[in-house]
């Protein structure tokens, strides 16, 4: 089986572990056909209409029938008329097991007044609505360190000013669920412990008013918020020059911070996929679950996320969940999915990608099954909506989409002070102000973008270390970069391009 893995002795296929050829044999079997990497080869022959399980779990049925050793994909394997309406035991609470004793760790963070510690010391420029963006960033690029070096120079414990603009904040229904989402996720990052100050920019004619914005938030302005409008500012020149007349006052108050030994339990990681391949959920998933486990076990905080990717997996969390309440409410938000997608005219299983299916994975189901490894073995301890705060310590939910910078951009909101985010076909994100790793799902993918990708848990599939001494390597990598040591995203600039609040509703 040198050329395969088997993950479940129950399972009707193998994944490949490099590209096969056929001819090959794999144990009893012959390959038939070219297999590419990360693939799956059916172990057996499977009559058409059968269920197909990887994981021990279903992830679809064949469409034909299938001989051993044939390559199983798109072009026999899918959903067909069960659309994923198989039983699912949700069995709340099922699977909980027993806290384990608490762990001592510690990372070199930035402890803010309220008790909060931060991972990073910037002080952002947010807009109200997209009309701003222009001038945000014009403000943003006079402190900028890569066209403006000197302009921070007196302040060497500011790590940046970052502009994060938005393409909404008008045209919207002032009271709909659009504009009540935009409004939590500038809320979240104007309080969000890494900035030490923010400044938020508006037009003055947009919905998203601020002085609404700030009442519905229950937020003051003051030494740490400031906001203005572009037309009470006189104009574009003007408005550029008052945002920095503004933040000049605000940067020797954000210098005076120094970095002190905090615990691990201040620690929120969000945690997200992108362009997964079939080795996602045997390497990088689950050595990221394993890293999660250890954070859970020292009174952190994980934030498991991306709702249509965890779609025909989420029994594997209801089981997990601490009340039959939690698991409910999990359940409510995939049939919330189930509705909004078919409103659309789409279905769950539309979320795979084309890059996703090039590296092996066939169905929302076998994704999903690949992704929700991340979450480790930990319990469920709470479900949020998108961009809530989230106040809960341990292992939870919060309900995103699945695109990776709208979902991310909720978990910071949420209070994300660190983001870890696997990929098997490359990614090159970045969440200012919060720090992201890349982790490799193969050695492959490390090899070619390693400029990009912060650890390679490609080790796992090569043989060359095991899922909990991966999971060790990254809860370090996490302490060491929550201590200051920038991300491979961080070094690149990556960060304010890639805040994107989730835009739902009309645009009238």
């Amino acid at each position: 089986m040198m050329h395969c893995i088997q993950l479940h002795p129950d399972d009707d296929v193998l994944i490949a572990r490099q590209q096969l050829v056929g001819g090959t044999h794999v144990g009893d079997i012959v390959v038939k056909g070219l297999i590419p990497a990360g693939h799956k080869i059916a172990s057996h022959a499977i009559a058409p209409g059968a269920a197909v399980r990887r994981y021990n779990q279903i992830i679809g049925y064949a469409s034909q029938a299938i001989a051993a050793g044939e390559h199983v994909h798109t072009h026999n394997l899918g959903l067909g008329d069960n659309k994923g309406d198989f039983e699912r035991d949700y069995a709340f609470g099922a699977d909980l097991k027993p806290d384990t004793p608490r762990l001592q760790a510690s990372f070199m963070g930035i402890r803010r007044a309220d008790g909060r510690v931060a991972t990073r010391n910037v002080i952002g420029i947010l807009t109200s609505v997209n009309c701003s963006a222009t001038v945000a960033r014009a403000i943003a690029d006079h402190f900028s360190r890569r066209t403006n070096p000197g302009a921070l120079a007196r302040f060497p414990n500011i790590d940046g000013v970052t502009a994060l603009t938005h393409g909404t904040g008008c045209a919207m229904d002032s009271q709909g669920l659009g504009m009540q989402l935009l409004q939590r996720t500038l809320a979240g990052y104007a309080t969000h412990a890494n900035f030490a100050a923010v400044l938020v920019v508006g037009l003055g004619c947009e919905s998203n008013q601020i002085n609404g914005w700030l009442a519905n938030s229950h937020l003051r302005e003051g030494d740490t918020l400031r906001t203005f409008n572009i037309q009470d500012a006189g104009g574009t020149a003007s408005a550029i020059a008052r945002g920095i007349e503004q933040l000049e006052a605000m940067l020797a108050q954000a210098n005076a911070v120094q970095r002190v030994p905090c615990p691990a339990s201040h620690l929120t990681v969000g945690l997200q996929c992108g362009g997964s391949d079939g080795y996602s959920g045997i390497s990088a998933n689950p050595a990221l679950g394993a890293a999660v486990d250890l954070l859970v076990a020292h009174g952190g905080t994980a934030i498991l996320s991306e709702t249509p990717e965890i779609y025909g997996a989420e029994h594997l969390l209801t089981r997990r969940a601490v009340t039959r309440e939690v698991g409910e409410r999990l359940i409510e938000r995939i049939k919330w999915w189930e509705h909004y997608t078919e409103i659309n005219g789409g279905e769950m299983n539309n979320n795979p990608s084309h890059g996703n299916k090039a590296g092996g994975l066939t169905t929302i189901l076998e994704k999903s099954l690949g992704a929700v490894a991340k979450g480790g073995t930990s319990k469920l301890q709470a479900v949020y909506e998108y961009a809530e705060r989230v106040d809960t310590p341990g292992l939870v939910y919060m309900d995103t989409p699945g695109y990776d910078p709208v979902s991310a951009t909720g978990q910071v909101a949420g209070g994300a002070n660190l983001i870890c985010f696997t990929t098997g076909r490359g990614s090159a994100y970045g969440c200012s102000p919060t720090p992201s790793l890349k982790l490799a799902t193969n050695s492959a993918l490390w090899t070619r973008q390693t400029e990009d990708i912060d650890i390679n848990c490609g080790n796992i599939i090569d043989g060359e270390s095991t899922v909990p001494e991966m999971g060790r390597r990254i809860f370090n990598l996490m302490l060491t970069t929550a201590s200051g040591q920038l991300s491979k995203s961080e070094a690149h600039g990556y960060g304010q391009n890639e805040f994107v609040p989730w835009q739902i509703g009309a645009v009238m």
